[in-house]
């Protein structure tokens, strides 16, 4: 995890831990590479790097700041305007762009804001390019070759231009579309747009696919985004689908590359849900390549005894869909994601897409002809328990001898009925202690324990 960019962009509060001046450096910062790219090749075309934002305030201020270092070096800079982080992703694989930025904090509050870079191929940008990115920020870049005290601005007629480009999110709203199989004509479905990003795409798709289309959290005023509303507050349209007697219910987050689902009765349907859905549809259409579905550590452990039963094998990778893309890339797995509904369809898709996922769970609803009660009802998500311990030092609290044993106790006395999980956060000095078992009070007593080692042991931070 670099300096700056972590798993999933630079983030931090809008001038304060992510400045405008941040925003401008990158765009400095990215015109300038690909342009040089492009000239050791012999190329003398500028660089194009397409652009998309979500609906909070600052998210402007970046985009003209970004867009000012990148014009400033050379590139010409492609505006999405509002879209959602897939569709960037979508636009610079298919319509040739050196890169795409996505402006946004996902599922953070409105005053947080983000920054994410992504390839010419539409996956998250590679750690050395955000090095070297990294590098440039802190004023000692080493590139091509040699050093960079500064890069040089581009002048006359090399000076780059920005291009309006809504017709890429257009285009982008016509391939989702070319992806329902089954008309959705009959089926009332609520969208939650969290109103942010999704907020002008979700429900044109689902309108032209047929369906009778609800929709909350679609009335973004800069500083509501995620509030109260979204995957992340998924209460509000539990409560809608119910009050309306809709069929299902869709929640995307603020940049919507997450959907977790609601049934007809007004459940939560997890990313761990949505994962057996369609791993088990697929496996009984002789289409789970590999028999595998990629997960993180995170997902529930009732998931696994569902796949055993269903005889699907799995995987698992570190929390973060950029971990479960690159799994599923090195693997030749079709389909991965997170209990947070980061799904991936990477036969369609290079990232987590949360309009796609509602498209392929309609799928399965309607292959099947079958509530989304039914479909969920085989899997048994197990009680958790998760603590987090501030910590004096993360590796040694961990690692020490006497935490090891009583973790492997823990585990020992589950055996095959639940499970312990002890990881170390990315970005605070803490440690996480899960436990998943049969009833929440074992959860609590096991996790304790475990807690009550650490504190025994001084690793506790006061």
């Amino acid at each position: 995890m670099g300096k700056y960019f972590g798993t999933d962009g630079f983030r931090g509060e809008a001038n304060v831990g992510l400045t405008a001046d941040h925003a401008y450096t990158v765009g400095r910062f990215l015109g300038w590479y690909y342009g040089e790219l492009k000239r050791q090749k012999g190329d003398t075309s500028a660089p194009k790097v397409v652009i998309g934002k979500d609906t909070r305030r600052s998210s402007y201020m970046f985009e003209y700041s970004l867009v000012g270092g990148l014009v400033a070096s050379g590139a010409d800079a492609y505006l999405l305007h509002v879209t959602t982080t897939p569709s960037v992703a979508y636009v610079a694989r298919v319509d040739d762009f050196d890169c795409g930025v996505m402006i946004t904090a996902s599922h953070n509050p409105f005053y947080d804001n983000g920054i994410k870079i992504i390839n010419g191929n539409g996956e998250k940008m590679d750690e050395d390019t955000i090095a070297l990115i990294e590098s440039y920020i802190d004023g000692h870049l080493e590139a091509f070759g040699k050093k960079w005290d500064t890069i040089p601005f581009a002048t006359k007629d090399a000076i780059g231009q920005t291009v309006d480009y809504v017709s890429g999110r257009n285009r982008y709203i016509g391939y989702l579309i070319s992806l329902g199989l089954y008309s959705f004509k009959g089926m009332k479905v609520g969208l939650d747009c969290a109103n942010g990003a999704s907020w002008n795409v979700a429900k044109s798709v689902f309108d032209a696919l047929g369906a009778t289309t609800y929709v909350i959290g679609d009335a973004p005023n800069g500083t509501n985004i995620n509030n109260n509303a979204g995957s992340t507050h998924i209460e509000g349209l539990q409560k809608f689908v119910v009050e309306k007697g809709l069929d299902v219910g869709f929640a995307f987050d603020g940049d919507a590359d997450r959907c977790l689902c609601v049934d007809e009765r007004g459940n939560v349907v997890s990313g761990d849900h949505i994962l057996y859905v369609y791993g088990k549809y697929m496996k009984d259409r002789g289409e789970l390549v590999n028999n595998t579905v990629v997960t993180t550590v995170m997902s529930n452990f009732g998931l696994y005894k569902a796949f055993d039963e269903a005889g699907i094998g799995y995987a698992k990778t570190a929390v973060g869909d950029k971990y479960v893309y690159e799994y599923m890339t090195k693997n030749n797995c079709i389909l991965g994601g997170e209990q947070s509904g980061h799904i991936i369809f990477s036969k369609y898709a290079t990232t987590g897409d949360g309009i796609l996922t509602s498209i392929k769970m309609m799928e399965v609803m309607l292959a099947r002809k079958k509530k989304m009660s039914e479909l969920i009802s085989p899997l048994v998500i197990y009680p958790q328990v998760l603590v987090n311990i501030r910590v004096t030092d993360k590796t040694k609290a961990q690692n020490d001898p006497e935490v090891r044993a009583k973790v492997d106790e823990v585990a020992q006395s589950l055996g095959n009925t639940g499970r312990i999980l002890v990881r170390e956060s990315g970005t605070e000095p803490v440690v996480r202690v899960m436990v998943e078992a049969e009833d929440k009070a074992t959860c609590q007593e096991l996790v304790d324990s475990v807690i009550r080692v650490i504190k025994e042991r001084g690793y506790e931070a006061h």
